[in-house]
């Protein structure tokens, strides 16, 4: 009964959430303004060139030196099939050109906008993250994707990919899911894609330029290469 009702509750936060996205992404496209993305507390945003890069140290849910030239933020849904596809195809290629040689730092953001499982999704990954198996985790739930469609992600197949990732404690990342103290970072990445009008995914702001869609290799190389000069 208590699953259920969490649940619910999810699946209603999920669809206020989506709401408000997309009501918020149509007004500040039409009404677009420069305090769009100054109202977001960034403390990177005077020492990058990507204003929405948080530059944390300790930060699980990053990849890359903190002084890497380039920051790639990922706003991304654990059931966006493209979402998985840029975590199978394309990433990977990112991470060993550009990662492993200091000139990229990827900063991950939860977009949830697939419904309540998609809400538990989020606060998974964070729960992995707690523990160190952030990336883990992520790649192990987009690597199960389908290629079309919205995956199934019910809370005993979030706790499979968290075993899977290993995860060391699954009963303490089993209550971090099921509880909501997880949830208002989640809001908190939701409402900076909303104030730079993001309202899809994957969406992507390599520093100062955006792009939009799992876009092949050689788009994120040429905006990369760009961003580098």
């Amino acid at each position: 009964m208590l699953r259920s009702v969490n649940r619910q509750r999810d699946t209603w936060i999920a669809a206020i959430l989506g709401v408000v996205i997309i009501v918020l992404a149509a007004y500040l496209f039409f009404d677009h303004s420069s305090r769009s993305t100054a109202s977001i507390d960034s403390p990177a945003a005077t020492t990058h060139p990507n204003s929405l890069a948080r530059l944390r140290m300790d930060d699980p849910m990053a990849l890359g030196p903190v002084d890497a030239p380039v920051v790639l933020v990922i706003y991304s849904d654990y059931r966006c099939p493209f979402c998985a596809k840029f975590s199978r195809d394309t990433e990977p290629r990112l991470i060993e050109r550009y990662v492993d040689t200091g000139k990229l730092r990827i900063e991950w953001r939860d977009l949830p906008i697939f419904g309540g499982q998609s809400v538990q999704a989020a606060k998974a990954g964070r729960a992995a993250a707690e523990q160190g198996r952030f990336w883990e985790f992520n790649r192990a739930v987009y690597r199960h994707a389908p290629d079309r469609g919205h995956a199934e992600l019910s809370d005993e197949i979030l706790l499979e990919r968290a075993r899977e990732a290993g995860v060391p404690d699954l009963a303490r990342f089993q209550a971090a899911v099921a509880s909501d103290r997880l949830l208002p970072a989640v809001q908190q990445d939701i409402q900076e894609a909303v104030a730079i009008g993001a309202a899809s995914t994957p969406m992507f702001v390599i520093n100062d330029k955006p792009v939009v869609g799992a876009q092949p290799l050689d788009v994120f190389v040429s905006v990369i290469e760009q961003a580098q000069r």
